[in-house]
């Protein structure tokens, strides 16, 4: 039996639900639950109610609840495809009830726009005394860019130095203004001081100031921003010889501009307000007001390219590599009804658990994806609708 209580029924999730009742053989068993059951049930129609034999409501915020629902199900492992703020509240109640964990995005507080691995690192000596694993960020990015550059130092590379990690969205969902992730922590993400690791130490750049023009493979030249993402934090910990680390994400200027004008008008602020006699967030509104990310997938056209350019030596002589995945946007919807960004995000949380599952990455404590050997992860990728390349090429970087 291999038993999963997958939290969470946003797009992502879609994902995850669809490709493990895609795979009977990792998967015996998939149980679901969210806030909004409805959600839940739909997934469940469009799964088979064969593969996902139970929906549940759960407010994943109130740890004893998600225990009280671990207990009811016993799965061998929670797939917490849930909000960022969710994931401790989940991570205490898998402590209780001793059973494995996985997200894909690691924790940020809802009252304050900070992301950083410190509070779910600090779990790590509860989990390993309890026998069980966390894995963590096991989306895209983070995710499948830190096992590329797991994958680059075990084969490529006698040391690394340089890691610039790359996203780009290629695609065309219509839209005048659209995120393609959940609307709060996308903006949360992007409005955020810039962050990268140069010479042993963090620098800090204002939001969205730094470019480069990038040339992604079969995409083209799109204007690249330079962002912190959580998985810096873990590489530059786990690769001790990284002399620079840094993560870059497109955005047309169309976006930038509705963006900067929301901003500007206090759209985007987390801090609630008074309105007609009660607290809002505006940021809460806003993503009340905007597309729904999984509503997307009809009609979205064009291809991501996410990859990693890793600098290093190998016998001796510096050289750089790239790898990447292109995903089409249009192929994601005909096969589980999604746009690309959350099949990226969704197929790797299910290969994540595949590993753990059969053992292949089974350690007691809380792990980053690159802290494993990448080589079959790296195989289930070109299997299960992830397909990678490498080249080799100049950095497009200076140094």
């Amino acid at each position: 039996m291999s038993r999963v209580l997958i939290i969470g029924a946003g797009g992502v999730a879609g994902v995850v639900v669809k490709k493990c009742a895609m795979l009977p053989e990792y998967f015996s068993e998939i149980h679901l639950a969210s806030r909004t059951v409805a959600k839940c049930e739909k997934l469940q129609e469009e799964a088979g109610k064969d593969r996902v034999v139970g929906v549940y409501q759960v407010d994943a915020d109130q740890a004893s609840e998600v225990a009280a629902l671990i207990r009811k199900v016993q799965p061998d492992l929670v797939i917490n495809v849930a909000l960022p703020y969710q994931d401790l509240p989940i991570m205490d109640a898998c402590l209780e009830t001793g059973v494995h964990y996985l997200d894909t995005a690691n924790y940020e507080p809802k009252d304050e726009a900070k992301f950083e691995y410190s509070w779910q690192w600090a779990y790590h000596e509860r989990f390993k005394e309890k026998g069980i694993m966390a894995l963590l960020g096991a989306g895209f990015d983070p995710g499948v860019t830190n096992v590329f550059t797991a994958y680059a130092a075990k084969h490529y590379f006698d040391e690394i130095h340089y890691l610039d990690i790359v996203d780009c969205n290629g695609g065309d969902h219509g839209q005048a203004f659209a995120t393609n992730f959940n609307p709060e922590i996308n903006i949360r993400e992007i409005t955020q001081r810039g962050k990268y690791w140069e010479n042993g130490e963090w620098h800090e750049t204002d939001p969205i100031s730094v470019r480069e023009d990038l040339d992604y493979p079969n995409v083209g030249v799109r204007p690249s921003y330079l962002l912190f993402h959580e998985e810096l934090e873990s590489l530059v910990k786990h690769f001790p010889t990284l002399k620079r680390a840094r993560f870059w994400m497109t955005f047309g200027d169309q976006y930038l501009t509705h963006l900067r004008v929301l901003e500007n008008v206090g759209m985007t602020s987390i801090q609630p307000i008074e309105f007609q006699g009660q607290k809002i967030v505006p940021l809460e509104f806003l993503k009340a007001v905007l597309p729904n990310p999984g509503s997307l997938a009809e009609g979205y056209t064009g291809l991501t390219c996410i990859g990693t350019y890793v600098t290093g030596l190998k016998d001796g002589k510096e050289k750089t590599i790239f790898i990447f995945n292109n995903c089409d946007h249009a192929a994601c919807n005909a096969e589980v009804g999604a746009q690309a960004v959350s099949y990226t995000t969704g197929v790797p949380a299910m290969i994540g658990a595949s590993m753990m599952l059969q053992g292949h990455w089974m350690k007691a404590g809380v792990w980053n994806m690159e802290q494993f050997d990448p080589d079959e992860f790296m195989e289930r990728l070109n299997k299960y609708g992830l397909p990678w390349q490498v080249v080799e090429c100049d950095s497009p970087f200076k140094r």
